[in-house]
């Protein structure tokens, strides 16, 4: 089994142990490297193959979701988890804008921590539940852009599918309120995201809402 290598990147240096010995007693993880800076993130992603780096937001010079949008934009086989101390403000819609896989608070558990590392590695997206509500609060409020011509590749089943997902409904609510198959919205979803050219259905959200089509 190939070990999931992470780089834990906090400016507190206590965080950063903290972090390092709990992913460390897990035998499917290596911690590459702790940082204390964005930057520093970034260097170390360029310099070694990375798989997931836990990156707070709240640093020196580059902050983490500087640093997100240069590793993901550069390296998009290198997932970032976001771990912060504060989730309810504009941070939880700007990180994931930036490119990363998912958003937890610093006082999830340890051993949640290490499973949502695996759920990003696997191209899942994870957002901690309490969060969930103010991802939705802040994209609402957030100005669209110009409209994007993939709004335009969809169907308009699966146009009726992404603005129910956009209320953060699961595939199951979906169906039900659509009158579909749960196996249907997965299909429709599955499609979605391959037209919009986004990683998961977190990230589709945030494109809906981006570009104001719901």
């Amino acid at each position: 089994m190939t070990a999931i290598r992470v780089v834990v990147a906090d400016d507190q240096e206590l965080i950063r142990s903290a972090l390092g010995i709990m992913l460390g007693t897990h035998d499917d993880v290596e911690v590459v490297a702790e940082v204390g800076s964005g930057a520093a993130a970034v260097e170390v992603c360029r310099s070694h193959r990375v798989d997931v780096v836990l990156m707070d937001i709240r640093m020196p010079g580059m902050d983490g979701i500087a640093a997100t949008e240069v590793i993901s934009g550069e390296l998009p086989d290198t997932r970032v988890l976001i771990l912060t101390t504060f989730d309810l403000d504009e941070n939880l819609f700007a990180a994931l804008r930036a490119g990363a896989g998912g958003f937890l608070t610093k006082d999830t558990p340890g051993e949640d921590i290490a499973e949502a590392v695996r759920e990003v590695h696997r191209g899942h997206a994870i957002v901690s539940p309490r969060a969930t509500r103010s991802l939705l609060e802040v994209a609402r409020r957030a100005a669209p852009r110009e409209p994007d011509p993939r709004w335009e590749s969809l169907t308009g089943r699966e146009r009726d599918v992404l603005a129910v997902m956009a209320r953060g409904s699961s595939n199951a609510e979906i169906g039900a309120e659509l009158h579909l198959a749960e196996t249907t919205v997965k299909t429709h979803v599955a499609a979605i995201l391959r037209k919009l050219e986004v990683r998961d259905r977190l990230h589709a959200v945030i494109w809906a809402y981006d570009t104001g089509v719901v």
